[in-house]
């Protein structure tokens, strides 16, 4: 910022950051760095292919199967491996079963000889299908014991029903595991098989099934065939319609989270539901917002079993409806995650379950154009199109129409790179296996004199990079100022920032943001100009104000690591909006704040009215947030004369040792004021797409 906000002073430690995987984002806990993996699972790497910069590429599990636990770090897949397309069994089975890393692309339908077969899945394997095409016909998979990090998506298998409806002969699944874990099962369309749709059976444990259609069976999906009490599973935004029964059955599970989920028994068909969700043995079931209609029995549990309810709506239905034995757990000390309302989930999974056009396939439904015009220009020490970022950048030509993607070997490039307005549509992305093997990195500060002599950088001058323009990307890179405050102590102004964004639509997704004070600036190319940003599965560490600016910005999925100062201190604050009124400021959002400070050492936020300007109304919301003790009871404070409490600054459904109860110094949404304050509310229309 270009005021000094109080005397903070402070330096980045010489210690050299690594950052491989952490823990799980939803895990309980702080989050730390090391080992192998990237944030979101595999090594984060993006590819040059046209397959491979598509959104769903970087799509990995929530819930259950996003907890580090086993050895595995979350479940992500075969992401990081070779992408591989698939139109017959053999290929399917060839590479499903092979030892290395595959993200299957199953394009086109796959009859499976004989019927009934069920394709063994190896670990770290993504199989996709691409858009609405990919249909598997007469079988299915099967996850045998020890099998971890696998995806089957955006599949439809269908149709190894035998032609007898309470079928005791012929063990057809969809997908069936036995001792799995870690395993995401998400948009799928399974139907009309010979016995379960899924089986999660045999201490098979993490796993996330989601917005899934399960239609036209009998046995729906069955949970436990075991005496051991350890599954963990998360079940959300499926729709089950005609189906009679385990809908789902959940036998001896630890931990089974069910929420959002559409359970339909249309009146008039031949297909009658005898039950809904089933709690039995020593199930421990936590049951959330979900929609039964027309269902008999709709929730039922054994006498030894737990369930707990909460926010369900019930139409049309009758005979059992039960709940109690005991508090079950709160699924938020694993991860974090947002209901939808219950009344909105009959449309939602409508038009939202099942095969989507947009994963799978190499563009987008919504851009097939932009994504096939994209060029890609080079950047490498030596063998490349270019040597230096910047160069790379002068090299788009004015007004460009389409996309541009600068793709960054491995290495460190010392230099400030700077996207002017007139370049939009361009996307700065690594290419190594890792966020942290292409590094971009300068030392200026706000106070740092010019080479020129024509004065000093300012705040916003300092920036490492620069975003001006629109439509702008970048990906699985590190973004560093290395401003060494402690041999600069002379200089007027400490103010270091690593990225600046003054542009609309901006996409950053896989990064690390270091620095110390104002490491990331969100701001707007002018107070009347919109400047939307969507920051998701990224690192940020700073100590003073260090996610700042005017900007309409989503802080989602990511981890904000507080650092001590230059001295070995700890203090400091974490955003400072100066959000013009009547436009939304700052939402941090399903993430983890941690860091190697002390306790209740640190402020949420406190109100940057830029300039002394009154007429601004900076917001800063956080929620569905994992937060360290470092945060202190109250969280947030005043700034430069201006009370917080004439900011819009709340908090809601937060979880860790630094989250508190509401109260006059800790304001809470309600569940109606938090129904406004979602992703899409900020982002107003802009649905932010790898390109």
């Amino acid at each position: 910022m270009t005021e000094t906000r109080g005397r903070v002073r402070h330096r980045r430690r010489r210690t050299a950051l690594t950052v491989g995987a952490p823990l799980a984002l939803a895990a309980a806990g702080a989050l730390a760095y090391g080992g192998a993996f990237g944030l979101f699972g595999g090594s984060g790497q993006q590819s040059a292919s046209a397959a491979t910069v598509a959104a769903w590429t970087n799509d990995v599990a929530d819930g259950f199967a996003s907890v580090d636990a086993l050895g595995q770090n979350g479940t992500y897949g075969g992401r990081g491996g070779k992408t591989v397309t698939v139109r017959t069994l053999a290929d399917l089975e060839k590479y499903a079963t092979a030892a290395e890393p595959y993200v299957i692309v199953v394009a086109g339908t796959i009859p499976v000889n004989p019927v009934g077969k069920e394709i063994r899945v190896a670990s770290d394997k993504t199989i996709v299908g691409s858009g609405t095409s990919g249909h598997i016909v007469g079988g299915g998979f099967f996850l045998g014991p020890g099998v971890h990090n696998v995806i089957i998506r955006n599949l439809t298998i269908r149709d190894a029903y035998q032609g007898v409806w309470n079928d005791k002969d012929h063990d057809y699944d969809a997908v069936q595991m036995d001792g799995a874990h870690h395993v995401w099962i998400d948009h799928n369309d399974l139907r009309h098989m010979a016995d379960g749709l899924i089986d999660v059976r045999k201490d098979s444990t993490y796993v996330t099934v989601s917005w899934n259609r399960l239609s036209n069976n009998n046995k729906t999906f069955g949970i436990g065939w075991t005496t051991n009490v350890v599954t963990d599973i998360t079940i959300h935004h499926n729709w089950l319609r005609e189906t009679e029964q385990r809908n789902p059955s959940t036998d001896n599970a630890a931990r089974a989270h069910l929420y959002n989920n559409y359970l339909e028994d249309t009146p008039g068909t031949d297909i009658t539901t005898a039950y809904g969700n089933y709690s039995r043995g020593k199930t421990r079931m936590v049951l959330e917002n979900s929609y039964f209609q027309g269902v008999r029995n709709p929730v039922i549990r054994d006498s030894t079993a737990v369930l707990v309810q909460r926010g369900n709506v019930f139409s049309g239905t009758g005979g059992r409806n039960e709940s109690g034995g005991g508090t079950a757990f709160d699924p938020r000390s694993s991860y974090a995650y947002t209901l939808d309302k219950a009344d909105a989930v009959p449309g939602l999974l409508r038009a939202g379950a099942g095969p989507r056009p947009s994963i799978g396939t190499a563009t987008t439904a919504a851009a097939p154009a932009a994504a096939a015009a994209v060029k890609t220009l080079t950047v490498a020490k030596s063998g490349a199109q270019f040597t230096s970022v910047q160069k790379a950048v002068d090299a788009v030509p004015a007004n460009n129409t389409s996309r541009v993607v600068i793709s960054v070997a491995p290495g460190t490039y010392r230099e400030t790179v700077k996207i002017p307005a007139n370049k939009p549509h361009v996307t700065i992305q690594g290419s190594g296996g890792s966020r942290k093997d292409t590094v971009i990195v300068y030392g200026n500060a706000s106070g740092t004199p010019k080479p020129d002599g024509s004065g000093t950088y300012g705040t916003g001058g300092s920036a490492t990079v620069a975003v001006e323009a629109d439509d702008f990307q970048a990906r699985n890179l590190t973004i560093t100022n290395d401003f060494d405050e402690a041999r600069n102590q002379h200089l007027d102004g400490h103010q270091a920032v690593a990225l600046r964004t003054a542009a609309d639509k901006v996409l950053l997704d896989g990064l690390i943001v270091n620095g110390d004070q104002d490491t990331l600036l969100l701001d707007t190319a002018a107070k009347d100009r919109l400047g939307r940003v969507y920051v998701t599965n990224s690192y940020i560490t700073g100590n003073v104000d260090f996610v700042f600016g005017r900007a309409t910005a989503v802080i989602d999925k990511s981890v904000l690591t507080l650092k001590k100062r230059w001295n070995g201190t700890s203090a400091g604050y974490i955003a400072a909006p100066s959000t013009p009124a009547n436009r939304r400021g700052f939402l941090i959002n399903r993430s983890t704040v941690n860091g190697d400070v002390s306790a209740r050492s640190f402020h949420l936020g406190r109100p940057w009215y830029a300039g002394g300007d009154a007429t601004l109304h900076p917001q800063v919301t956080v929620r569905d947030t994992t937060l360290s003790d470092a945060i202190k009871t109250a969280p947030w404070t005043d700034m430069s004369g201006f009370s917080w409490k004439g900011a819009r600054f709340a908090e809601y459904l937060n979880t860790g040792p630094g989250a508190g109860p509401a109260g006059t110094d800790r304001p809470h949404l309600t569940p109606a004021q938090a129904a406004d304050q979602e992703v899409a509310d900020w982002l107003a229309g802009w649905t932010p797409t790898a390109s």
